[in-house]
């Protein structure tokens, strides 16, 4: 009985040691694979002031903008940096993006064999897809590191920088969710409530050089290519936000995203169509923990540069929404949200979206957090006109999908999809 138990102990003991050596190997080889490109010594050859490849119809601008009653007309734009930050609804942003960019058949600049520019690594130009020197590329919108001197040297100088900020509260939690098994830091925290045990105790589990640990702290600071373990009084933290609001034409917020729209439009010169959207990659509810207004107030401390980065964009995009007109603002927000509301209802099986389990079709599934399938996604309806069975579904497309569709080889991200598929994550 004794030498049964034994024999069940080994096995399982020998398992363990089996597979701790196949995912150690498979982490290896994902971690070399997706090292930054070696960087190697790029002439420097000025890009165009402008990549804009036809003349763009113009558009008729609001009457609150007209001179002596005249009305203004102005030209889409269509050189555009996206700075994607991580759990902001970029994905959300990127779906239109891509959308306007096939419309206008403009070029993007798109990452090579996966899906972000070597993130965590600053940006590099050599990270491009297909980049030489001189060569013209509209618009640069997925996920990066910052470098502000490498995108001037790939994107024209009329390039129109924009993003998205989240309350860092709030972000943090995301963030702490969907990447936290990617940090070892948190490997170590016990209980069912990490989120709590990290934010009561954050010096604790927290290494500033630890791998991935730019997930845990200040990651919007860091997204902009800024050192996030600065104190929020330390002068460079200031310097960094001015030099965000002078480069970014655009800080849109997560909180106000339909307002964060409208003023996309005004600034690009879009029409409203353009501004169509579903939101993607949403998490489903019962996976968010609702932060006390203790661990809230603990959140914000552990993450006061993004705070203070928050508080300052949130002024200015105020201001913005001021100077466009509240009253203005509020009808053009009704009319997106009634525009939006008719699409859900011609392209979404039920108007709205559902569990990963329940999606019907692989190319509608969203990728998903190791360890769970919290990420919930749509089912195109049934019979959908052909006006609308096109648009219906790029609307609907997940982001990895809508790359693979403008052909981009995302052999990383898939070989690193095939290795969570076999551990089961």
């Amino acid at each position: 009985m004794m030498v049964g138990k034994q024999g069940k102990q080994w096995r399982s003991v020998c398992k363990g040691l089996i597979l701790g050596t196949l995912l150690t190997s498979c982490m290896i080889l994902l971690y070399c694979l997706s090292a930054p490109e070696v960087q190697f010594s790029l002439p420097d050859v000025p890009v165009p002031y402008s990549c804009s490849h036809h003349p763009a119809p113009a558009h008729p601008v609001a009457a609150s903008n007209s001179v002596h009653g005249q009305e203004q007309r102005c030209t889409p734009k269509v050189d555009i940096m996206f700075l994607k930050t991580h759990k902001t609804a970029s994905s959300t942003i990127l779906n239109i993006l891509f959308r306007f960019g096939e419309k206008q058949r403009l070029k993007f600049a798109f990452p090579s064999s996966r899906n972000d520019f070597f993130y965590p690594s600053p940006f590099h130009r050599s990270q491009v897809k297909d980049y030489r020197p001189g060569v013209c590329f509209n618009i640069m919108c997925n996920h990066m590191r910052l470098n502000e001197a490498e995108v001037a040297k790939v994107l024209p100088a009329d390039t129109s920088y924009i993003t998205i900020l989240r309350d860092p509260a709030e972000l943090f939690e995301s963030s702490f969710h969907y990447f936290g098994r990617l940090v070892p830091l948190t490997w170590k925290i016990s209980g069912d409530d990490k989120l709590g045990e990290f934010l009561r105790e954050p010096e604790v589990y927290y290494d500033p050089d630890g791998f991935n640990s730019f997930y845990l702290k200040n990651l919007l600071f860091f997204d902009f290519g800024q050192d996030n373990n600065l104190p929020a009084d330390d002068p460079r933290v200031e310097e960094g936000i001015q030099a965000i609001a002078q480069r970014f034409e655009l800080v849109m917020l997560v909180e106000h995203f339909e307002e964060s729209l409208i003023l996309l439009k005004d600034a690009l010169c879009w029409d409203m169509e353009d501004l169509l959207f579903f939101k993607l990659n949403a998490r489903k509810g019962s996976t968010v923990s609702k932060l006390t207004p203790e661990l809230r107030a603990k959140a914000l401390e552990w993450n006061s540069v993004d705070w203070k980065l928050y508080q300052y964009f949130n002024t200015t995009f105020w201001q913005k929404v001021e100077a466009y007109g509240l009253e203005r603002m509020a009808k053009d927000v009704a009319e997106l949200q009634r525009r939006n509301a008719e699409m859900a209802t011609i392209c979404i099986e039920d108007g709205h979206a559902v569990d990963a389990g329940s999606i019907h079709e692989t190319a509608m599934q969203p990728w998903q957090p190791i360890g769970e399938k919290s990420i919930m996604g749509y089912n195109l309806k049934k019979n959908v006109d052909n006006a609308h069975r096109k648009l219906c579904r790029k609307m609907l497309t997940p982001e990895l999908q809508y790359l693979m569709d403008l052909g981009v080889n995302l052999w990383i991200t898939k070989l690193w999809g095939h290795v969570r598929d076999i551990l089961h994550w």
